[in-house]
C-alpha cells in the first residue's frame, strides 16, 4: 500500500495537506466536558495521546452517555429511597425542591467521582 503525500506551497515552504479522519458527531455535554477538563488537568499524556490519535472526541462522547445514565439513574433510585413524589411536589414545594436539590447534588458527586475521576 502507497500513499502518495501532496504539498501546497506558502510562501518558501511546502506543506503537506493533512486531513484527519472522519468522526462521529456525537454530543459531547457537560460530562464530556468535565471528562475533558480533569484528563487536561491531571492526565495530561492521557489526553494528548488520544488527541492525537484522534479518539478523543469518541472517548469524552462514550463518558457522556455513561455519565448521564448513571446520574439519571442514581437520582430515581434516590428519590424513591428518600420519598420524593409529585404529591409531595404538589404538598410542599420548597421542601421538595430542597431534596431534590440534595439529590442531584449526590448524584453529581457519584458521577464525578465514578466515572469522571477514574482512568
Amino acid at each position: 500500500m502507497s500513499t502518495k503525500i501532496t504539498y501546497t506551497k506558502q510562501g518558501d515552504y511546502n506543506l503537506p495537506d493533512l486531513k484527519l479522519p472522519e468522526q462521529d458527531e456525537r454530543e459531547i455535554g457537560i460530562w464530556g466536558a468535565r471528562r475533558r477538563r480533569y484528563l487536561k488537568e491531571h492526565h495530561r499524556i492521557l489526553y494528548y495521546n488520544l488527541l492525537t490519535s484522534c479518539k478523543l472526541h469518541d472517548h469524552l462522547a462514550d463518558v457522556n452517555e455513561e455519565a448521564t445514565e448513571m446520574y439519571e439513574r442514581l437520582v430515581k433510585q434516590f428519590a424513591n429511597t428518600e420519598n420524593v413524589t409529585e404529591q409531595l411536589k404538589a404538598e410542599n414545594q420548597m421542601e421538595w425542591v430542597e431534596k431534590m436539590n440534595n439529590i442531584n447534588s449526590c448524584a453529581r458527586e457519584i458521577v464525578f467521582s465514578e466515572i469522571i475521576c477514574t482512568i
